[in-house]
């Protein structure tokens, strides 16, 4: 039996999550811990899964950390200053595994593979996600992962800037400026998570979306990474790619 502890445990995705874990045959529901909470029965548990917020988010990865606590975080946030921040947390915990995972959703992984597999043949490249209007961060976890994967790939095939003439826009109406890629984000109640990549070149486009439509699509993500996690190599893991076989 894996012991499993979740923080955030009273959020909406931090309940489902705790759900499923308790109706696995193999994992065991260990701690809940929310808001105001003690973490302190977290330090019994094989894994802990973050679902908490953008502010809080971090305070928790340290002290997991410094707990010697393998950690699988789903919360928003991570830019690469972020990462790099973990990354010096645990240069003093070398058997520590932390797995940041922008999005649990398999689609959303594949949709990222491909666009970052497309991105070298397109002059132009610009990414919309739409969220619910009670997501605190924005752009998302996954846009910012989708953005870094295509600016790589566009630096590896020699692509400068994409081509826009614009010299007068009011502020925000050309999105936020990403590693030259251009990203919207668009905040109303009825969405949960999508994402959608355009790709513009003279006479043709390519759009690559993906939809989830209900949180049900990110547990069996998040199942696989409890599971899985102790097979990752000690220190920072970014993605489910390693545990999906894609990298």
């Amino acid at each position: 039996m894996i012991k499993v502890g979740v923080l955030g445990a009273r959020g909406r995705m931090g309940r489902e999550v705790a759900r499923v874990v308790a109706e696995a045959p193999d994992l065991d529901l260990a701690a809940e811990v929310d808001l105001g909470d003690a973490r302190d029965p977290l330090t019994g548990c094989d894994v802990v899964v973050d679902f908490t917020h953008p502010a809080a988010v971090m305070d928790n990865l340290r002290w997991c950390a410094e707990h010697d606590l393998d950690t699988v975080v789903g919360t928003s946030g991570f830019g690469e200053d972020r990462l790099d921040e973990v990354q010096g947390w645990l240069a003093d915990h070398q058997d520590v595994r932390i797995l940041i995972v922008p999005n649990f959703s398999v689609g959303a992984v594949l949709m990222m593979r491909l666009a970052a597999q497309a991105a070298r043949f397109f002059p132009s490249a610009e990414v919309i996600e739409f969220h619910h209007a009670g997501k605190a961060d924005a752009p998302s976890g996954t846009a910012l992962r989708t953005v870094s994967l295509i600016s790589a790939a566009r630096a590896a095939a020699g692509l400068g800037a994409p081509p826009d003439a614009t010299t007068s826009a009011l502020p925000g109406a050309r999105g936020a400026v990403v590693e030259d890629v251009r990203v919207h984000s668009v905040r109303a109640p009825g969405y949960v998570a999508h994402h959608e990549v355009l790709f513009g070149a003279p006479g043709e486009t390519l759009t690559i979306r993906h939809d989830s439509l209900d949180r049900a699509s990110f547990l069996p993500g998040v199942l696989l990474a409890v599971r899985q996690i102790g097979s990752l190599p000690a220190g920072l893991t970014v993605g489910l790619e390693a545990l999906l076989g894609l990298d």
